[in-house]
């Protein structure tokens, strides 16, 4: 029997091995990592090296890691021996007996070089490194790799010893190893599970239970996370997925149960708290359709980031947010031209008024991406001028950027700043635009929406400006508030002048923002801060809403296609009742409307109107590049009998005299005066 095993032990001891092993270890970094430095010639790879060492030499000072990695290697020398011991009898049928002394007299000889080989193959192939509480495949890959490499070794180096030991040993030596290293390492995440179950068993109500609709890859990141995490006691119930050949099948042992029909049901059968949606690469009509069923539930409502997230593997559980109102809005997001942007405001001197607003700073911060020659912001208000100020100084430390206290009435002080710098592009966007504070302050409205307007269209033609692009609004068609009014004003301002000037004067007409300074959004995040009541005018009003980047990328682009004299309109979507605006976020904020928070209805304000309209009758609309932006037809007018008109407008409005509605009517002819003003 020993013939025919082969096994021999003649001119055998542990010091050659150990040499021969040392051997082996030295000739191995040679060949891998010697090859390896001297390709790295360049400076580059060499600060890395250094970087590298530096890094290395942090860890290894780092008492708590050297600690663990003792531990580790503690755990690889027990693993080894039991490997040792357990191989052998497993050849021989879990047998003591029938193991051959010779055998085993071998495995005591070569065991010290055999842990010496295992902790320094396992040190090169970065076991004691890995942070095993999010370990996975490609640990485990390496682990056997390394397993595998120190059988190999020990093989080659027994042999060249004159070492026999039974041809099975070697197989089964590998596979025993790689277990007991998978145990040693893996075992951290097990024990640290039954850590949280039992934690959270003691904290008992305060544990979360949590509904996770979707299946992908997302779903399957954030239940392992949620599983995982000592910081946060939350437990999967349930899981809900639209694809029926995933009905009944688990996601990191938590099943899932049906499609999005199943969420009301399932969220009262497992009294669930809080509901995430994982679909981050969904289009945003989905999300919002399930957000809609969600909003049912009463429970509090989170999701994903976006795809790109999860593709760049950055999906944490820290990531998760609050559904946004822009989740429901149900459109995809707009998108834009950027290299028709960027086309024609690189290199070009571009002033913004109102750049402190919320349209005229998102303005800023556009355009400063398309790196323009110089940037100007021009507003009234110096806190809101600095603030901007400050983030792109931050942001783009590189940006030519001059930032103006100036009001727009002020003729002197519009010239000279455009006779100082001379600027290529315009974006107006200094307004009043509050409708009810407009209504109880007309002179003032006119005063600077319209008469701001053409003294800065006035010297953007003097000092030949190339193309100015006023920010109007959708209240501007068919006006029934002062506001709309004035806008309505402003833009046959724009189109009369791109009639006599060099200049391409243009108008974008657009309707409501979301979160801008004054619109709905933040009045009722406070209103259900406060406890309610959340107040709507009427039950029946809807807007046009888009977000401000949206609605700013779409101004910038159509800016790229003016010729002078179009006014643009914007696609804002489909319209949206603002009573369900204010359902919606209620449920967002983890309420039940008019249970928790309740809804009162307080009339139509002085100059509201139940709906906006995208442009009047007369004006019609031609398609552009972008389908989101088309162009109203200009209307006729007389230019010399309108100008007369605003000189008499303008004194009556410095004068204060109670007579501008009617005047205004008199220019804009659709304008409905509010009854009791006429």
């Amino acid at each position: 029997m020993w013939s025919d095993t082969g096994c021999g032990t003649k001119g055998f001891q542990t010091a050659d091995y150990t040499c021969y092993l040392r051997g082996i270890v030295i000739r191995y970094k040679e060949v891998i990592f010697d090859k390896s430095i001297s390709k790295n010639t360049s400076v580059v790879r060499d600060k890395r090296a250094r970087k590298g060492r530096k890094m290395k030499g942090k860890r290894f000072h780092d008492k708590e890691l050297i600690l663990r990695q003792c531990l580790l290697m503690v755990l690889d020398a027990a693993a080894v021996v039991f490997s040792s011991v357990m191989a052998l009898l497993l050849r021989f049928n879990l047998s003591f007996e029938e193991i051959q002394e010779p055998y085993l007299e071998n495995i005591w000889q070569f065991m010290i070089p055999n842990v010496l080989t295992v902790l320094v193959v396992f040190w090169f192939f970065r076991l004691y490194h890995s942070v095993w509480r999010y370990a996975g495949m490609y640990e485990l890959q390496q682990i056997v790799l390394a397993s595998v490499t120190v059988t190999l070794i020990q093989l080659l180096g027994t042999t060249l010893a004159g070492i026999r030991m039974p041809r099975s040993y070697w197989f089964l030596y590998a596979g025993v190893l790689v277990c007991a290293t998978v145990i040693t390492r893996f075992s951290y995440r097990f024990t640290r599970r039954l850590k949280k179950r039992f934690i959270d068993g003691r904290r008992g109500t305060d544990i979360s239970r949590v509904m996770v609709v979707g299946a992908g890859a997302a779903a399957d990141v954030l239940i392992r996370e949620l599983k995982t995490s000592d910081h946060l006691h939350k437990h999967v119930e349930c899981v809900i997925d639209d694809n029926a050949a995933l009905k009944g099948r688990t996601i990191q042992g938590c099943q899932i149960i049906g499609g999005r029909e199943l969420i009301v049901e399932a969220a009262a059968k497992y009294q669930i708290d809080e509901i995430i949606i994982a679909m981050p690469s969904m289009p945003r009509k989905t999300i919002a359709e399930i957000a809609k069923i969600c909003n049912e539930t009463g429970c509090e409502l989170k999701t994903l980031p976006g795809v790109y997230q999860l593709v760049n593997k950055e999906v944490r559980i820290s990531q998760l947010r609050h559904v946004d109102i822009e989740d429901l809005l149900g459109r995809e997001p707009v998108t834009v031209d950027l290299s028709a942007i960027t086309g024609y405001l690189g290199d070009q001197v571009v002033l913004v008024t109102g750049g402190g607003g919320s349209i005229g700073s998102e303005l800023c911060r556009q355009i400063a991406a398309s790196k323009p020659k110089q940037l100007i912001i021009v507003d009234i208000y110096e806190n809101n001028a600095y603030e901007i100020q400050q983030e792109l100084k931050r942001k783009y430390p590189k940006l030519n950027l001059v930032v103006l206290i100036a009001s727009v009435r002020n003729t002197n002080r519009m010239n000279a700043i455009f006779e100082s710098y001379l600027p290529n592009i315009v974006f107006h966007a200094a307004a009043h635009k509050h409708v009810p504070l407009m209504e109880d302050s007309p002179n003032e409205a006119i005063k600077n929406n319209v008469f701001g307007t053409l003294k800065t269209v006035q010297a953007a033609d003097r000092y030949g400006v190339e193309r100015f692009v006023l920010i109007s609004t959708d209240k501007a068609v068919n006006p029934t508030n002062i506001m709309g009014a004035s806008k309505r004003i402003c833009e046959m301002i724009v189109q009369a002048y791109s009639r006599r000037s060099q200049t391409e004067f243009v108008a974008v007409r657009f309707g409501n923002v979301l979160g801008s300074n004054g619109s709905v959004i933040p009045l009722f995040k406070q209103q259900i801060k406060e406890g309610g009541p959340v107040t709507v005018t009427h039950p029946d009003i809807i807007r046009y809403f888009m977000t401000i980047p949206e609605a700013v990328s779409l101004v910038l682009q159509a800016g790229a296609f003016a010729h002078g004299g179009e006014i643009f309109v914007l696609d804002m979507g489909e319209p949206v009742k603002i009573v369900d605006l204010a359902k919606n976020l209620i449920r967002l904020s983890g309420y039940t409307p008019n249970e928790d928070i309740m809804i009162e209805y307080t009339g139509l304000r002085p100059g509201e109107k139940l709906y906006e309209e995208r442009l009047m009758e007369e004006e019609g609309l031609a398609k552009t590049a972008n389908d989101r932006i088309s162009v109203a037809q200009p209307i006729e007018m007389e230019d010399e009998l309108f100008f007369g008109k605003l000189d008499v407008l303008k004194d009556a409005v410095y004068e204060e005299t109670g007579e501008v509605r009617q005047m205004v009517r008199d220019i804009v002819p659709t304008y409905k005066m509010p009854k009791g003003k006429e």
